[in-house]
C-alpha cells in the first residue's frame, strides 16, 4: 500500500469528498468539503480520486516552536525579548530632584525592561482595537492616540540595540 501525499483528493463513504491535509504512518488528516477536519485510518475503506506522491510534508519543531512564539507575541502580552544597546549595559539612572532630597536610582536594565513592557501592552492594546467590534471611525481615532504616544516614547529609543524595535510616532508633513 502506497502512502498518499498531501493535497491527495478522496471520496470516503461517511465523510464524502475530501483532500488531504496532513499524514502520518498510521493517519490521514483530511479536510472534508461537507464535514470538515477529520482524522482517518491509512487503511480505512475511501475512493483516491486524485493521488499526490512524495508531498508528505515535514514539520521540523524550530518550526513549529517559531510560529507559536510568534502567535503568542501576537495575540498576548508576552514580552519578546528585545536587547539594549551595549553602551547602557550595566548603567543607572539617577533622577535628581529640583529640591533638597534624595536622588532616585535605577539600573538601566530595570528602566528598559519597563519601556518594553509599555511598548508590547500598547500593541496588544492595538490588536484588541483592530479586532474589536468598535466602527471603523472609532478605531481610526484609537490608533491615532496610540501612534501619538509611540511619538512620546521616542526620547527612549536611544536605550535600544536596533532601530527595529524603536518607538515610531506620527510623521510630521
Amino acid at each position: 500500500m502506497k502512502i498518499l501525499g498531501i493535497g491527495s483528493r478522496i471520496k470516503h463513504p461517511e465523510h464524502g469528498a475530501g483532500v488531504v491535509t496532513n499524514v502520518t504512518a498510521k493517519h490521514y488528516w483530511v479536510t472534508f468539503i461537507e464535514s470538515g477536519l477529520e482524522t482517518i485510518d491509512v487503511d480505512s475503506e475511501f475512493e483516491v480520486i486524485e493521488a499526490l506522491e512524495d508531498e508528505v510534508d515535514s514539520v521540523s519543531f524550530y518550526e513549529v516552536e517559531k510560529t507559536l512564539k510568534n502567535l503568542l507575541q501576537k495575540w498576548s502580552d508576552v514580552s519578546q525579548i528585545v536587547p539594549i544597546a551595549d553602551k547602557w549595559k550595566g548603567g543607572k539612572l539617577i533622577m535628581e530632584p529640583g529640591t533638597a532630597t534624595q536622588n532616585k536610582e535605577v539600573s538601566i536594565d530595570t528602566f528598559f525592561h519597563k519601556i518594553i513592557m509599555v511598548r508590547d501592552r500598547l500593541r496588544v492594546m492595538e490588536q484588541k482595537i483592530n479586532a474589536s467590534n468598535l466602527d471603523a471611525a472609532e478605531k481610526v481615532d484609537l490608533q491615532q492616540y496610540i501612534t501619538r504616544i509611540y511619538g512620546s516614547l521616542t526620547t527612549f529609543n536611544v536605550l535600544f540595540k536596533s532601530t527595529n524595535d524603536y518607538f515610531v510616532g506620527e510623521k510630521t508633513k
